[in-house]
């Protein structure tokens, strides 16, 4: 443990003064009202007042000699108490001059109104409930160091109330999108966090091993596989919401450790998720900013429907300013328009690759406004179905806004021999040295030859929808206890891109 500083052991010798008088963490609390009730409330004249109970913490002082101001924070905001000596008693009123900030109190009485015209509660009694032993931050309104805040999330919370709202926010995000689900008869499942096998999407696992199994596991990179495995089975409608881990970069859009929500329906195809989407994400902008319009930054997004719709390959000429006349079919060709715009390929002979590479760097940062680029590649998507006219890309799209993914979905591949082949080329690449590649789920396989129905899946990135509906520019704003460094391990070296960036 660390060394006490100055302040902090006058507060501890005042909590052993207060523990030889008796119980000082009392738990018999009954509080009946709060900040925001009192501030609606009609004020009347004490005689005829109700009697209030609040608690919260003491974020200000002004003693006055025998009367004086204090300001507690609860759930809902600040509430201003008065508290004099004659009516809480010689004895109370000395105990509570040496509270300190930081403190939770509670305290009855009646509303009244000061003469600045706040609602305020005249305190009959005060007691403390819980001693604050290390000081808020000088500036308990303005806590801004990065570390501190995503380290210490609680000091965060008591010290910017402008975070809370963040995440009372995403409760009410998640909140909306099952109801909208539910509404529509799909079913919330659970599915297993750990796996042998990391299936489902193209990413680096993280490792860990079942000492009661004595099996090494893997925590899931998706939800996928499992969800459309109850898709076999008869459930024609669920989804999970839950937690992804894939051991990659952090940046201001990325955590390793993320949340999702995947959805997958019988007898549909990517066409009706096109139009549930923008149904759903449409209503959920209306249902916390009485808009379809918010503010991202400098940018304003619009969510009024249709949103644009164009394919990944046109996407490049219509928005990426790349010249129509250029054969986006031949790979040599995109090779050059990648060599002429500086964009890095990993792999100059694949087109689909190719062709996501040209748009990651070209397209995706200028989409604002909500846009599903469509028809992905067929080799950049293992568990798509190819599309029936052009059997280079897939029925798939993801929806970018402010040059962010969102949404990611297709009409399934529920082809059991197609698929098998196309897992089996995932392999491959594995054993060439490949590390973010598909493996191969024999289960999986197994239940497609048992037959799967037409089928078509989405997965929303909650997190990044949080970001983009709070106004928050780095994922770990949204995340209450993101990953850091441990304090002993932060050389300059070792920093992430998301920690060098603050």
């Amino acid at each position: 443990m660390r060394e006490r500083n100055e302040q902090e052991q006058i507060r501890f010798d005042k909590l052993n003064e207060l523990r030889e008088k008796g119980n000082i963490y009392p738990n018999n609390v009954e509080v009946n009202s709060n900040s925001k009730f009192v501030k609606e409330i009609e004020v009347k004249e004490p005689e005829e007042s109700e009697r209030l109970k609040v608690a919260g913490r003491i974020v200000q002082k002004r003693i006055m000699g025998k009367a004086s101001f204090v300001h507690i924070q609860d759930r809902y905001g600040k509430l201003q108490l008065y508290v004099r000596r004659d009516d809480v008693g010689t004895e109370a009123y000395s105990e509570f001059k040496q509270y300190d900030i930081g403190d939770i109190v509670e305290v009855s009485g009646y509303v009244f109104m000061t003469r600045t015209e706040e609602k305020t509660i005249h305190a009959e009694e005060i007691r403390l409930l819980t001693k604050s032993l290390i000081p808020l931050p000088e500036k308990w309104h303005g806590l801004s160091d990065v570390d501190s805040r995503f380290r210490h999330r609680y000091i965060d919370l008591i010290a910017n109330p402008e975070v809370r709202d963040i995440f009372e926010k995403r409760a009410k995000i998640i909140r909306y999108i099952r109801n909208f689900l539910d509404t529509r008869g799909y079913l919330e499942v659970e599915t297993s966090i750990l796996s042998d096998i990391a299936s489902g999407a193209i990413a680096r696992p993280f490792k860990s091993h079942y000492n009661a199994l004595n099996t090494d596991m893997n925590l899931r990179i998706a939800l996928e596989l499992p969800l459309k495995k109850l898709i076999v089975g008869g459930f024609e409608r669920v989804y999970e919401i839950g937690k992804n881990f894939r051991n990659e970069g952090l940046s201001k859009k990325h955590s390793p450790e993320f949340t999702m929500m995947e959805f997958y329906e019988a007898y549909a195809d990517y066409n009706k998720l096109i139009e549930m989407t923008e149904e759903l994400i449409s209503g959920l902008v209306e249902e916390l900013h009485g808009s379809t319009k918010i503010t991202y930054g400098d940018k304003e997004v619009d969510f009024s429907r249709p949103w644009k719709r164009v394919s990944m390959k046109d996407s490049i000429s219509e928005i990426g300013g790349v010249s129509a006349d250029r054969d986006f079919d031949d790979v040599n060709e995109l090779v050059k328009i990648a060599e002429e715009n500086n964009v890095h390929l990993d792999d100059k002979s694949d087109w689909g690759h190719i062709i996501e590479s040209l748009w990651g760097e070209l397209v995706e940062p200028k989409l604002i406004n909500p846009t599903f680029i469509t028809e992905h590649p067929f080799s950049i998507s293992p568990f798509a179905r190819k599309n029936d006219d052009n059997p280079k890309v897939t029925d798939r799209f993801e929806l970018i806004v402010a040059g962010m993914e969102l949404a990611n979905a297709f009409s399934e591949l529920n082809d059991p021999i197609d698929q098998l082949e196309r897992l089996l080329e995932q392999a491959k690449k594995k054993t060439g040295g490949e590390l973010e590649v598909a493996d191969l789920d024999e289960d999986y396989i197994r239940a497609l030859e048992y037959g799967m129905p037409p089928t078509a899946g989405e997965g929303i990135g909650i997190d990044r929808l949080v970001m983009l509906l709070t106004n928050s520019h780095s994922i770990r704003e949204v995340i209450l206890f993101p990953q850091l460094k441990p304090l002993d391990s932060d050389s300059e070296e070792e920093k992430s891109e998301e920690e060098k960036e603050g």
